[in-house]
């Protein structure tokens, strides 16, 4: 595979869908929430992007069946919005910057052609102190003060590193509006807590309250 491919199972024809894309990172909070709501919404995989971008090992199933890296794409169709959710298991290396901006753009390119018009990013943020927080980065001050005014904390003065940082400012980039929600995180080892409180802190912003212990 000498460049990206993009599998398509479906067309999912969602009108003014949003874009939400969560990946693996600090406590994998973004890859948590964003299974957690593929979950809630029962959405369906339609689409699967595969890159020479991505690191040279394959996944091993319970099975023992391997499969190579990739990125899975859901819909969701929903009351008040239409989702797209975006996840896999695996980043580029982040010493490689240049296959960081050719994936992310390939995502940016993939949401464009699917009508979306908001992006939404998720990852996790460390801290020395055990505080449950969602910060907010934004394309715009209007949209950082709206969702400070939901709940979260706006993130300033700091920096988010791979796709979750960068897929939000390449939109960005082409005019389209978003935001980025990091939920803190202590530690490197999966963080369902975190991720839970992300995905629950967007679906709130969405619309739709989630109770506890779901």
């Amino acid at each position: 595979m000498d460049k990206p491919y993009l599998r398509e199972m479906f067309n999912p024809s969602l009108e003014n869908p949003v874009f939400i894309q969560g990946l693996p990172g600090f406590g994998n909070v973004g890859r948590i929430a964003a299974h957690l709501l593929t979950k809630f919404c029962e959405a369906k995989p339609f689409a699967e992007l595969y890159s020479p971008s991505f690191p040279d090992y394959v996944a091993i199933s319970s099975k023992g069946i391997t499969h190579l890296p990739k990125y899975e794409f859901y819909a969701a169709p929903m009351e008040k919005n239409n989702l797209i959710i975006m996840t896999g298991e695996t980043q580029p290396s982040f010493d490689d910057v240049l296959a960081h901006y050719q994936v992310c753009g390939d995502i940016v390119d993939f949401a464009e052609k699917l009508g979306c018009h908001f992006i939404v990013t998720m990852g996790g943020v460390p801290i020395t102190e055990d505080k449950a927080q969602v910060y907010v980065a934004a394309t715009s001050s209007k949209l950082a003060t709206e969702f400070m005014e939901k709940g979260a904390v706006i993130y300033s003065k700091g920096r988010i590193v791979g796709g979750t940082g960068l897929t939000l400012a390449l939109a960005k980039e082409r005019r389209l509006d978003g935001v980025c929600l990091l939920g803190t995180t202590t530690g490197f080892k999966a963080d369902r807590g975190a991720g839970f409180l992300v995905f629950k802190f967007l679906m709130k912003a969405l619309g739709k309250e989630i109770k506890e212990g779901l």
